[in-house]
């Protein structure tokens, strides 16, 4: 009895396309986003997909919604699906960050694993909220299909832990807006994934 679920990053915005770290700002979809998961939407029409599990801010909480409208099923989000917080960053370009915070950006692009500032979250705490939600769900919704939509480092985060790879290889997983990659768990416990 094999349980599904498909993982979603949000679609585009305005921050995707002017390299700003939106963070845990409520900046919603850029138009083009929207298009995109509309597309997602009716490509994933048919897979028996029963429920719609986002993150609290706007780009995915829209995101999902454009998805649930078009598979008529139920949205609810979850702060597990949040966004990583670092919130002296958010909204600022990537240049800004790098002018006004020293080694904190070269680090975070160089050494992710290592990367831990006071009063951040690390990436391997937002692994751990990530994958101990859905393994929540895995044991809730045996057999069901499901679909998450989250943000471009829980996305990541997820998919190094069910391929059995560490965080520093964080930068060699390639997640773009509204790519779909899905995650299913057989009746021994093994999980396969699809990128």
């Amino acid at each position: 009895m094999k349980t599904t679920i498909y993982l979603i990053r949000h679609g585009l915005t305005a921050a995707n396309k002017n390299d700003v770290f939106a963070g845990r700002t409520q900046e919603p979809l850029h138009p083009e986003g929207e298009a995109q998961l509309a597309d997602v939407g009716h490509m994933l029409a048919g897979r028996g997909i029963g429920r719609i599990f986002c993150g609290p801010l706007a780009r995915t909480r829209q995101s999902a919604g454009i998805v649930g409208e078009i598979l008529g099923v139920p949205v609810a989000a979850d702060e597990a699906l949040n966004e990583i917080s670092i919130p002296h960053w958010d909204g600022l370009t990537k240049e800004a960050i790098r002018a006004r915070f020293g080694p904190e950006y070269p680090t975070w692009l160089a050494d992710p694993a290592g990367f831990c500032v006071p009063g951040c979250e690390t990436i391997a705490e937002v692994q751990g909220r990530a994958v101990a939600f859905v393994e929540s769900l895995f044991r809730e919704y045996p057999g069901q299909s499901l679909l998450l939509v989250s943000h471009l480092i829980v996305i990541r985060t997820l998919l190094l832990h069910y391929l059995a790879r560490p965080i520093a290889d964080f930068r060699g997983v390639k997640v773009g807006n509204a790519q779909v990659a899905m995650l299913s768990r057989d009746d021994f416990g093994a999980v396969t994934v699809e990128m």
